[in-house]
């Protein structure tokens, strides 16, 4: 039986690496290797639609573009398969923007800081033509340029004044502030609270008021103009609205029938009299001589009536 793992392999006499032809070595001629690495951008497959987002890794071929460089800088290309559909996708290195562009296979999805780099780009780019032929031009872009520096600088200053100024405040003067600044909203609340209080009750004797005048022309108009209605004067001490004028009287409200307790009729308790018992009184020596006469008149009377 054969080794397995041989160390050692066999080359005939005749051999000349020479004759091998340039496609079939190793690496080729475009220098292809085998790489793994993540994806610099989000893109979306064409087959598919499926997007693959930025930071995915994955197994690529590496080979040289040849012909192309920038500034004597190799450009790459990598061949990758899609991780859904399969389908082959390839990309360059754009040594030029130090970025990667796709080639085929896929499209880049929209990022709004590229074109705003863009626009950045192309905006000093302008700038830059427009000062090459007008002297005046340069000089306004220069001032601009200038005011926008001292601008900066102020800007500057301030923030560090401020930082000094809040490095000197400590603790207890951060708490005495707060303190007063609630104190202040509090005592504001309050102002607010006594003046709507005065206001409603300012509404309710005008309310009173009108209503009491009210009530006297229609009592006028009821005795025909002649007496008017009786006017009762309250000092300021006895008016519940303190405005020291007439008290206004309220109507009265008749109650329903369902809060209305009939009242009980008191019953009429019919004492007895006390019964005066005569007390027989002694009468003198003088009638009690004359008291056989006096009974003997007094049957003499009971027989003649019988």
């Amino acid at each position: 039986m054969g080794e397995r793992k041989v160390l050692n392999k066999y080359i005939p006499p005749d051999f000349d690496p020479s004759k091998i032809p340039r496609g079939t070595r190793k690496g080729g001629k475009r220098n292809e290797m085998k790489v793994r690495m993540m994806l610099p951008m989000s893109i979306c497959c064409n087959t598919c639609g499926n997007y693959i987002m930025k930071g995915t890794k994955f197994n690529s071929r590496k080979e040289d573009a040849l012909g192309e460089d920038y500034l004597g800088i190799q450009i790459f290309r990598f061949f990758f398969r899609c991780n859904r559909c399969s389908a082959e996708i390839t990309m360059k290195t754009d040594p030029q923007n130090s970025d990667y562009t796709v080639e085929r296979g896929a499209s880049r999805n929209y990022e709004p800081w590229r074109d705003k780099a863009t626009q950045e780009d192309e905006a000093e780019r302008e700038r830059e033509e427009e000062e090459e032929g007008n002297a005046m031009a340069a000089l306004e872009n220069r001032t601009k340029e200038s005011k926008r520096e001292m601008d900066i600088m102020a800007a500057l200053d301030e923030m560090r004044s401020l930082n000094s100024r809040n490095a000197k405040v400590t603790l207890d003067s951060a708490l005495g502030a707060i303190s007063r600044s609630v104190e202040s909203e509090r005592k504001r609340a309050e102002e607010a609270e006594e003046a709507q209080a005065k206001a409603v009750f300012a509404e309710a004797q005008k309310a009173a008021e009108g209503f009491v005048r009210r009530l006297d022309s229609s009592d006028s108009d009821s005795d025909g103009g002649k007496g008017g209605a009786k006017r009762r004067k309250v000092d300021g001490d006895d008016d519940p609205l303190g405005g020291g004028g007439p008290a206004p009287t309220l109507p009265k409200v008749k109650k329903p029938a369902f809060l209305t307790v009939a009242k009980a009729k008191p019953r009429l308790v019919v004492q007895p009299k006390a019964v005066t018992v005569p007390v027989e009184t002694k009468k003198e020596d003088s009638d009690s001589g004359g008291g056989g006469l006096g009974l003997l008149g007094a049957y003499g009377s009971g027989s003649d009536s019988q």
